[in-house]
């Protein structure tokens, strides 16, 4: 992160702040935020590691230089939730146009105006997450985490390619124990409820969560950086990735039925039945914890899996499961709806 913010202060925020908040040199000012000599000549030492890189003009005409912590707070505020929102929309969108089987948008569970209600609350979710994010990746731009620059600073040859796989197995791990956990019914209620509002998820559901449930589960991502050592554009490609997958997962199309890896059909029985298929990326820990459901069969049918027969199954056990994990069903389903206009 420390490579991005250099270029983004060079493009776009060294002038933002320099126009809102510019350096003054009137008496009681805070001089004692300015840059000397030294400092100035740092400039973009990050990004220079990698391409050369002048600062613009801008550089050092704010009154909150670049190493000002409150500054570096908020630019990374609105990276992380810049960055959230862009491949939100561009992946869920991409998804939804072009892999999604919108014939799921007739299941007797689908909501009213799902797929508004889905972005209202990533929406409102997003900037709280970000702020919740800010102090990993201000830990990481200052020089606690294990990140490095290059292959040759690996601790081995063999790990810029392990790097990835133990990255996976670590964070699936996490987010395995933080979402099961989620499911006990004193936390259910309070955060993790609002995703699973959406039994018959779209892509645009991938980021619908409480904030702190969303934070929550991207814990193991950033603690990861802080134990393991981690080149720093392996990193950016592996949250890319895993804003990627979290809407793959979501986009009910059934195209891996795979023992080993958690994908959308899995992530789908999840959704539908509640208490199964925990995991991320894996079957692994589901398996070890017993809370692992293979998919069903019809899934991944085409010509049977949305079929009225396959429906009314999967509807029998889904209104069973609701009410002994949630009590009332308090959602309001777009074919209900029309019935009632219907009267």
């Amino acid at each position: 992160m420390d490579v991005v913010l250099d270029v983004l202060d060079t493009l776009v925020f060294d002038q933002l702040y320099a126009t809102v908040l510019p350096r003054s040199f009137k008496a009681g000012s805070t001089d004692h935020f300015f840059l000397n000599g030294t400092e100035t000549a740092a400039l973009n030492e990050n990004i220079n590691r990698y391409v050369a890189l002048s600062p613009s003009e801008w550089a050092t005409k704010s009154a909150w230089p670049r190493h000002y912590i409150f500054r570096q707070s908020l630019s990374l505020f609105l990276i992380i939730w810049a960055f959230g929102v862009v491949l939100y929309f561009l992946s869920a969108t991409l998804s939804f146009n072009f892999v999604f089987d919108k014939r799921a948008m007739k299941h007797p569970k689908f909501l009213k105006n799902q797929m508004s209600l889905e972005i209202a609350q990533t929406m409102r979710a997003m900037p709280v997450m970000a702020a919740l994010t800010v102090p990993f990746f201000l830990a990481e731009i200052r020089g606690y985490s294990k990140l490095y620059d290059f292959t040759s600073e690996a601790p081995f040859s063999l790990y810029t390619y392990l790097q990835y796989p133990l990255f996976i197995a670590f964070t699936d791990f996490g987010i395995y124990w933080i979402h099961r956990g989620e499911h006990h019914p004193r936390v259910y209620k309070h955060l993790h409820k609002p995703h699973h509002k959406w039994i018959i998820s779209t892509p645009f559901a991938s980021y619908a969560f409480h904030p702190v449930d969303g934070w929550a589960q991207s814990l193991p991502y950033h603690v990861y950086a802080f134990i393991f050592p981690l080149q720093k554009i392996a990193y950016l490609g592996l949250f890319t990735f895993v804003t990627i997958w979290t809407v793959m997962i979501h986009d009910g199309e059934y195209a891996l039925d795979s023992p080993i890896v958690n994908g959308s059909a899995c992530h789908t029985i999840h959704h539908y039945y509640f208490n199964y298929n925990y995991g991320q990326f894996l079957t692994l820990w589901d398996r070890i914890g017993g809370s692992y459901r293979k998919p069903n069969p019809e899934l991944f049918d085409r010509e049977v899996r949305l079929t009225e027969g396959e429906i009314k199954k999967q509807v029998q056990e889904m209104e069973k499961l609701v009410k002994e994990v949630e009590g009332i069903d308090d959602r309001c389903y777009a074919k209900e709806v029309e019935a009632k206009k219907l009267r």
